[in-house]
């Protein structure tokens, strides 16, 4: 395993040269790729190209990163994972993030694997192909960023950037034992960044360490004008949190989320983390969130209410099938509609379309946003009494590909520990915290989540960084 900090020291150091890793990495992507599904295009020749010309005195220079397939990255594909997308489509802009990389010196490497529009928990909605987990491939690796968590585990690539609306950083990041960020809300510029439900979506890294999630942070943050959500709050040096000392923090473990439906190995290993952090001198503190239970019914009212309005721009007229005969327009329009979309993304547009209807928006809808408001007010009294949250981030590991098939509720289920850090706009990360034993003959990883108040992002890399060097 080469981490981003190892591959730039020996940048830096002469030992390696940018071209030499790029091709590397995309002689790994050749050989594993085929059975593991987690890049959906390569940027082989500009990134040969990008490497020759690398600036070493940058701060991503030289250095490789993969992109979710649903940011923007001027010249290149961006399908969402949805047949709509599919062709005819090329990114005319960078998102904001894409640019951020771009001016520290990255080189674009290779679009990854999602599900369709961000909308899944497991990379098998993507209508491109299925992502399987590096760990055991008859299991999934999470999702929507299923293929982001995928490329980085199975070394194929050093870091990658994802999308997290409900979990979808932090959810296959744990599955596939690797570090997953979602940052505050308003901290990382969404421009660019395909739109599922704009109130929850966050941009974020998954990497390796701790160390180079912090990195790759530093590199995204700060305010942008072409994000009305993005904040003009000062970014701090992320990288003072590391190594930090815990003595003091009050850490809390709400109940909720040790309750039953959870894996008795993953309470385990969770709670054997946060003994690790209670040698190091911090205090662990029981606590209440009563409201735990609401979150996944409020969010999958909101989520798919904000997606049913995204989505209505792919229409068949500006995106999807084209028709050269105007006359036929009505008939492209549906077609579109209903072959461009799988079935999860209808089932979610249908939904939202019906939570926002006239006679259902105030009994769903409104109501939904009065939880969300209770729940960021019950996070709010939580920090009020300790600095910081530590839970599972899921109940359960990885299923089994294609088990869900004719049950999608579980995997919304599955979503309960991850989806409050986005309805309360909170930064949250998962690293690995040890290993399970899968019950067929593998090794299955294990992710603990720390959760933080808004903007306390620097807390949440502290803790996570003294758990890791743990």
């Amino acid at each position: 395993m080469t981490t981003l900090s190892q591959a730039r020291a020996a940048l830096q150091s002469g030992e390696t040269d940018s071209p030499s890793l790029v091709a590397d990495l995309v002689a790994r992507m050749e050989a594993k790729n085929e059975s593991i599904g987690a890049l959906l295009s390569f940027n082989t020749e500009q990134a040969l190209a990008d490497a020759a010309n690398a600036d070493l005195s940058k701060p991503l220079g030289g250095i490789p990163i993969v992109l979710k397939d649903n940011i923007n990255a001027l010249g290149q594909p961006c399908t969402c994972g949805s047949r709509f997308l599919e062709s005819g489509y090329t990114a005319p802009y960078d998102a904001t993030v894409t640019r951020k990389l771009r001016e520290a010196g990255a080189i674009l490497l290779g679009r990854a694997n999602m599900d369709e529009f961000a909308m899944g928990s497991a990379t098998e909605n993507s209508a491109l192909g299925k992502t399987v987990n590096p760990h055991d491939p008859s299991r999934i690796p999470g999702g929507s960023s299923g293929g982001s968590a995928a490329v980085v585990a199975s070394e194929m690539a050093l870091a990658s950037l994802g999308s997290d609306t409900g979990g979808s950083i932090r959810q296959p990041a744990a599955f596939c034992g690797i570090v997953g960020m979602k940052p505050s809300y308003g901290r990382v510029s969404r421009y660019g960044l395909v739109a599922f439900a704009s109130s929850l979506d966050q941009i974020g890294p998954l990497t390796h360490t701790v160390e180079d999630a912090a990195t790759l942070l530093q590199i995204i943050s700060g305010h942008d004008p072409l994000d009305s959500t993005s904040l003009d709050e000062p970014v701090p040096d992320f990288s003072e949190s590391l190594g930090k000392s815990v003595k003091g923090l009050r850490i809390g473990l709400p109940k909720q989320y040790f309750a039953e439906g959870l894996d008795p190995e993953i309470e385990k290993l969770v709670r054997a983390a946060a003994a690790r952090l209670e040698e190091q001198g911090a205090e662990l503190v029981d606590i209440d969130l009563p409201l735990t239970d609401a979150a996944v019914a409020t969010y999958y009212i909101l989520a798919p209410a904000e997606a049913s309005s995204n989505l209505s721009r792919f229409d068949g007229i500006r995106y999807g099938r084209r028709s050269e005969n105007a006359t036929d327009i009505i008939d492209t329009y549906r077609k579109s509609r209903e072959e461009g979309f799988g079935p999860e993304v209808k089932r979610r547009i249908l939904l939202g379309t019906y939570v926002l209807s006239s006679g259902y928006y105030d009994a769903y809808y409104t109501r939904a946003q009065k939880v969300r408001t209770l729940i960021q007010q019950e996070f709010a009294s939580a920090f009020a009494q300790v600095d910081a949250i530590l839970t599972p981030t899921t109940p359960s590991p990885p299923r089994k590909i294609g088990v869900a098939d004719e049950d999608p509720l579980q995997d919304y289920l599955a979503d309960v520990y991850t989806i409050s850090a986005n309805l309360a706009g909170l930064p949250a990360i998962s690293l690995p915290c040890g290993e399970m034993d899968s019950g067929d003959g593998t090794r299955l990883p294990v992710g603990v989540q720390i959760m933080a108040p808004h903007l306390r992002d620097d807390l949440v890399l502290q803790i996570a960084s003294a758990i890791e060097q743990s």
